[in-house]
């Protein structure tokens, strides 16, 4: 060997010692998982919404705050899902202060939306009383930022699958106009070089609210028998992440005699159908090697034209920001990953606007995420044609921040997607 080469090989291998402790070693895509419980040690009240959340006296089932990160060359994003009716920003930014690894502005998190978890807004009820447990809600923060940091310390080479088709069987319907519904499922399943699969994020819009808040019972509603589902069909960790649900998108558990089943056995039922249906659907999806992965974020301001709102952001202890004028300002993220794109939405949109921003997404073969209830939590998005048009509407119109609300996001979204690079490129 000559001294050339000698000196060529020596070059070398500093250049790759210091790729190595920069933390940038190797391109290859990688992907992490972490999972922590948050089920309150002692009976909580749980929150279906506005009002007093009502009392337990039992617990079924995992709270579980679920974190999948993945990462590409020098970019990371985490995705996480939190077992609460939703998670305002204030409470996110918490979370997001205590993780290194990432940038704040790449950490997305989305409520499940279950409707038998402890308060997270922090609600004033109508005496204006708040009995939100601000340990609990601090704790929460602390174990969410933990699971985030571990799922980063887990990061390994993956592979990426990733499917859209119809969930078929009896798991939603839309309680205003049965059909008027999204019945897609977007999947994506992370493989590891074993050629098995650890993760699987399924992404669906329902409301998990077959128990509800008012039998006694503190879980996590059908999202724990999804997860659990996933894991024992050899899925790995299952990450559920909501969709466009509003209006009102819910768990289909009407029995023969046309009323609600509202047992832990008809949360099995619907939970294990969901999962075996994503399991379905990326089963089929080839496996994307080295998939692109591309994180954008900006903020996204709407009116505050509730005067409800309005009362409910000034009286929280949490510390909720709103200008002078009532106006909030929250984050906005589009994700693309392989040959999917991934919108966040910071409140609970119906389904017609759900299907719009799909149909203007650039997802290839309708791999178009939505993240419902995702950085923020906002209550029902309508468009103005929809806004106290319909007495059915009229609860989801008192619980908007206003008449354009989803008008003014869309616009804003739709805007910021045209901005960003699309998927694969």
């Amino acid at each position: 060997m000559t001294r050339h080469r000698v000196a060529q090989l020596f070059v070398a291998a500093l250049v790759a010692g210091a790729l190595e402790i920069s933390g940038t070693a190797s391109a290859e895509f990688q992907a992490g998982i972490a999972s922590v419980h948050v089920t309150p040690k002692e009976q909580m009240p749980v929150s279906g919404g506005l009002g007093t959340p009502g009392p337990t006296t039992q617990t079924t089932g995992e709270l579980d705050v679920r974190a999948i990160v993945f990462a590409d060359d020098d970019t990371r994003v985490a995705i996480v899902s939190v077992p609460f009716i939703g998670f305002p920003k204030v409470l996110g930014d918490k979370v997001r202060a205590r993780v290194k690894g990432i940038p704040g502005e790449n950490i997305l998190i989305g409520s499940t939306h279950t409707h038998s978890a402890p308060d997270m807004y922090a609600f004033m009820n109508e005496k204006g009383e708040v009995t939100a447990d601000l340990k609990y809600i601090e704790w929460v923060c602390e174990k969410a930022g933990d699971a985030i940091n571990e799922a980063i310390g887990a990061l390994r080479p993956a592979d990426l699958k990733i499917a859209t088709g119809k969930a078929e069987g009896k798991i939603s319907y839309n309680y205003y106009a049965p059909r008027l519904y999204d019945p897609r499922t977007h999947v994506v399943q992370a493989i590891g070089k074993d050629g098995k699969p650890f993760a699987t994020l399924v992404n669906y819009a329902i409301h998990p609210e077959v128990i509800g808040p008012d039998r006694g019972i503190l879980g996590p509603d059908l999202i724990g028998p999804l997860h659990d589902r996933i894991a024992e069909q050899g899925g790995g960790m299952g990450i559920f992440m909501n969709g466009a649900q509003g209006g009102m998108v819910t768990a289909d558990c009407r029995g023969d005699d046309g009323k609600d089943v509202q047992t832990w056995e008809e949360c099995i039922r619907i939970g294990n159908l969901l999962a075996d249906e994503s399991l379905r659907i990326v089963g089929e999806a080839k496996a994307q090697a080295d998939p692109d992965l591309w994180c954008g974020a900006k903020p996204l301001t709407l009116p505050v034209d509730n005067v409800l709102f309005r009362m409910i952001i000034k009286g929280s202890p949490l510390g909720y920001a709103m200008s002078d004028d009532y106006k909030v300002t929250t984050q906005l993220n589009v994700i693309n990953l392989g040959n999917a794109q991934m919108l966040s939405i910071p409140g609970e949109a119906l389904p017609n606007v759900g299907y719009y921003l799909k149909r203007k997404m650039h997802g290839e073969n309708e791999n178009n995420f939505l993240f419902g209830l995702t950085n923020d939590a906002f209550g029902y998005m309508m468009v103005k044609e929809d806004f106290q048009s319909f007495e059915r509407y009229d609860y989801i119109s008192r619980t908007c921040l206003g008449e354009n609300t989803a008008d003014l996001y869309v616009e804003q979204a739709l805007a910021y997607v045209e901005e960003c690079p699309r998927p694969g490129k």
